[in-house]
């Protein structure tokens, strides 16, 4: 058993997973910073200074400013400023995958290369289109 394992983690596959695993962990954080802090406040500012993550419906009491504020006073909340940003880590996420994955398949795309029949199979044919002639 223990053979078998080590046979199965040593796979190329798996080494690769646990390498596409720990990369994506890492390019979450860099994408979760950039939309946070890079992307999404000159869009606020541009729409006069607005923060998405504090845009929430109070579902009862009064609604406060900020969502930090609504959460302390215990009030529940639909939080879809945060699912905004959400949305955006996704696109953000989605659109460096595709360019990644395209990249990749045009530096491993193989040219079709047609090879030439083996000789008994060319003496074969000619045969074959001899008989067809007589």
């Amino acid at each position: 058993m223990w053979k078998e394992f080590k046979d199965f983690i040593a796979r190329g596959n798996v080494m690769d997973l646990a390498v596409g695993v720990i990369m994506g962990a890492a390019f979450g954080s860099i994408v979760s910073s950039l939309v946070t802090d890079v992307i999404m406040p000159p869009i606020g500012l541009a729409l006069g200074g607005i923060d998405f993550s504090d845009f929430y419906i109070a579902l009862k009491g009064e609604h406060l400013p900020t969502l930090a504020q609504a959460k302390a006073a215990g009030i529940p909340t639909l939080n879809y400023g945060i699912f905004l940003n959400q949305v955006m880590h996704f696109l953000i996420v989605a659109g460096a995958v595709f360019v990644m994955v395209r990249q990749v398949s045009k530096l491993y795309k193989k040219e079709e290369v047609t090879k030439a029949p083996p000789a008994d199979v060319v003496l074969l044919t000619e045969i074959r289109d001899l008989l067809k002639k007589k």
